[in-house]
């Protein structure tokens, strides 16, 4: 007789937890989830640069603690800022797209 896996891939679990999408629930999540991303991108450019966040902060003007709020996904970045971080202090180039 064959057992019956409790594993759930990554989408079942979202979806089980957060709503199908379209619900104000899961949209929320996917907002929040897409900020933490990016909070996760600039640390892991960061450090793939070898840099601390005060070298950062200080190549793009601004200070340690606002990258280190970014990078925890405590404060929201503007565009203006992240476009500084990515092309002045990492050196590197920011693309956005937008989806339907």
């Amino acid at each position: 007789m064959k057992k019956k896996s409790n594993l759930k891939s990554l989408d079942e679990f979202i979806e089980e937890q957060y709503g199908k999408r379209g619900t104000n629930k899961r949209e929320k999540f996917e907002k929040e989830f897409e900020a933490f991303k990016l909070g996760v991108l600039i640390q892991q450019a960061r450090l793939e640069k070898g840099m601390t966040q005060e070298e950062l902060a200080e190549k793009c003007g601004t200070n340690k603690g606002y990258i280190s709020k970014i990078e925890n996904n405590v404060k929201e970045v503007r565009l203006s800022t992240l476009q500084r971080i990515v092309e002045i202090g990492l050196g590197g180039h920011l693309d956005l797209s937008i989806r339907f």
